[in-house]
């Protein structure tokens, strides 16, 4: 499965698992970033577009649970947690904030692998965001998940369906930066029929209704060179 760089955050106090990992990873056509503690952790998510998170629950500073938490409140970006903690309470703490799966140490790298690709899947199908209704810029665009309703500045506004499930998708992962493949696959999945180059249409069409200039768009940016990302606060 060729992973076309994309970025994997790995946070673990052992330096010998994060080599372990960073040579594993890389072998799988991830880039990898590694962190010893909280702090540079968060630093490197708010920095990088973090496409997955391998989390170990035991760190010097901040404990995994509370790293997760901070995450899971911007992103839906995939988490693993690593712990050698056996104890159901700690494995249940971590899901409960926020985790997508856990692995107990020590681990296959196989098996860890599995585990990646099985949460990416089922990250990919799921188009929910963090909230069910989210505001953004203040107030000056709001978007209702279950009822698909969005207001432009107190203005309901309509959206195609197509519009609708990649601005869903571009709102689930803000932080993350997506290729048109990508951008593809996780709002449309496999019913998507057409060109890549056709998402361009999409997008123009949904800045237009979306963005108070749309050639200097604040929700649905463009990153040069490499796709779109989503910019709302």
């Amino acid at each position: 499965m060729k992973n076309n760089g994309k970025k994997v955050l790995v946070v673990d106090d052992e330096v010998k698992i994060l080599e372990v990992l960073r040579s594993f990873l890389e072998s799988k056509d991830y880039t990898v970033f590694t962190a010893e503690d909280g702090k540079q952790a968060l630093s490197i998510f708010e920095k990088e577009s973090i496409s997955f998170v391998i989390l170990d629950l035991m760190l010097p500073d901040l404990t995994g649970e509370e790293i997760c938490e901070r995450i899971r409140q911007k992103s839906r970006v995939p988490i693993i947690m690593l712990t050698a903690k056996v104890e159901e309470e700690a494995i249940l703490n971590g899901l409960a904030v926020g985790a997508d799966d856990y692995i107990t140490k020590p681990f296959r790298l196989k098996e860890l692998h599995a585990r990646m690709e099985a949460v990416s899947r089922r990250s990919s199908e799921d188009l929910l965001p963090l909230y069910r209704r989210m505001s953004f810029c203040s107030g000056d665009l709001e978007v209702d998940m279950d009822t698909r309703e969005i207001k432009k500045s107190g203005c309901q506004i309509s959206l195609t369906p197509n519009e609708f499930k990649i601005l869903a998708a571009l709102i689930k992962y803000p932080n993350k930066v997506f290729t048109r493949e990508e951008l593809i696959a996780a709002a449309f999945g496999e019913d998507f029929e057409g060109y890549d180059r056709s998402v361009d249409s999409h997008i123009k069409n949904l800045r237009q209704k979306i963005e108070t200039d749309s050639k200097n768009p604040l929700y649905v940016v463009t990153v040069h060179g490499i796709g779109y990302k989503f910019g709302g606060k």
